[in-house]
């Protein structure tokens, strides 16, 4: 089939060039000539891994290409996927879907022929309903329709997911739009993949309802966590043992510093401001946003704490940036919260992350470093923000033969107290004794 897909950023990106994979010829479009220049000579914009050999190997083939001009790849589509972003609005947590009424209207004038218009974005309930007037309004003569189908990609891990989902989730209205979405997915057939076909409303608000769930499950245990510290127990076998539970699961249930990325924050707020609007405020979701906000900003004072609460002088090196390992993305990285404070008690930060690298521009009078141990030379502190891999496995030895102090706060409980402390190291974790 012919695709068109809108937007090359982490969605767009990853679905346009999966899809490729499946046997379908599909254009991914943006706005962003130097992008779009960038992708054209196999340079990818985002990490994720295995993403350059995807892209690489469908765009050899002949399936896969990029274009800042739309109009021939849409008009020639049977399915054409918006995927821009859908930022939170400033202000009001609102999601702004400025860039996805645009790409309607720019869709509006240039489909020919009966064409499916799927939202891959992540919109509020009711968005779809928007298109479809723009839709209309613009071409009264137009065949279309239009579709909801959220996406499910964990950033890291992302083309796992959307070649092997737990499920694909179709809303729509028009009957018409069925046999081409399920000739899209029809390769996961092999896998007997679920699909639930839905109302278009409903897939709209699954999407939310899904990481609104797993925020508070991430949630529920870093509270867990500080009781846990509290009265001398272990959260991670309270995790284990509550996650065993075939109706609880033990996924999400890794206490930390609070989530960050593209999603949960930026949905948890949406369908905050969604529910108000319907009358229908949602008290858990709304206490999940402000304990994830007020987490990150602790995880300084636990710092602070290890010190005996004098950072002014003191040096911490931080390893890890981004909000999770095997991503460059820096959206909400519990990172942006932890290091100002740092500074702002007098702390001197050196920082190291394989990929954070716009942290450079998102956090200011940080000394970056080339490797973990530069990142730990000298510091009264190590600080473990982000578990990525490398950081699993350190030559403890040579850590403490680089620092001033053998003093370790591990925000991600990536090693066992009774790993460290044999070694002469002071060691700080998350709601353990």
């Amino acid at each position: 089939m012919r695709v068109a897909m809108i937007g090359t950023g982490y969605v767009g990106l990853v679905s346009g060039a999966c899809f490729a994979d499946f046997g379908h010829e599909v254009t991914c479009i943006d706005k962003d000539e130097g992008k779009i220049a960038r992708l054209n000579e196999g340079q990818m914009p985002i990490y994720e891994p295995g993403l350059d050999v995807l892209v690489a190997r469908n765009v050899e083939a002949g399936r896969l290409s990029f274009a800042v001009d739309g109009r021939e790849a849409i008009g020639a589509a049977d399915a054409v996927f918006i995927a821009v972003g859908t930022p939170s609005r400033r202000g009001d947590g609102y999601a702004d879907l400025s860039f996805v009424y645009a790409a309607a209207e720019e869709v509006a004038s240039l489909i020919d022929g009966f064409t499916v218009v799927v939202t891959k974005s992540t919109v509020p309930v009711g968005t779809g309903d928007e298109i479809e007037g723009i839709l209309r309004r613009a071409r009264p003569d137009a065949q279309f329709a239009v579709v909801s189908n959220p996406e499910f990609l964990r950033e890291g891990a992302a083309i796992e997911d959307f070649k092997r989902p737990d499920r694909v989730v179709v809303g729509l209205e028009d009957e018409r739009a069925r046999p081409v979405m399920a000739e899209l997915y029809r390769p996961l057939n092999l896998n007997e993949t679920p699909i639930l076909w839905t109302r278009r409303r409903s897939s709209e608000l699954i999407k939310y309802a899904a990481n609104a769930f797993l925020a508070m499950k991430i949630t529920f245990i870093n509270e867990i966590a500080d009781l846990c510290e509290a009265v001398d127990a272990d959260v991670q076998q309270v995790a284990r043992g509550i996650g065993l539970d075939k109706r609880i699961g033990p996924k999400f249930l890794h206490a930390g510093p609070g989530y960050g990325g593209s999603c949960f924050p930026k949905d948890t707020l949406a369908l905050v401001r969604t529910a108000q609007d319907a009358k229908a405020p949602l008290s858990l979701v709304e206490a999940t946003a402000r304990a994830n906000d007020a987490r990150k900003r602790a995880m300084a004072g636990k710092v602070a704490k290890a010190l005996a609460g004098e950072l002014a002088g003191k040096t911490i090196g931080v390893l890890g940036l981004t909000f999770k390992p095997n991503t460059d993305d820096m959206r909400d990285a519990p990172s942006l919260e932890i290091v100002p404070a740092l500074q702002a008690m007098g702390a001197k930060v050196q920082a190291y992350d394989p990929e954070g690298h716009e942290a450079r521009q998102m956090l200011r009078g940080v000394d970056f470093k080339a490797g973990p141990y530069e990142a730990l030379e000298g510091a009264d502190c190590a600080v473990i923000i982000t578990e990525w891999d490398e950081f699993r496995a350190l030559d403890l030895e040579r850590v403490r033969e680089v620092m001033r102090r053998p003093l370790m706060v591990d925000l991600r409980n990536v090693y066992k107290p009774e790993e460290l402390r044999p070694r002469g190291f002071t060691y700080v974790s998350v709601g353990r004794p």
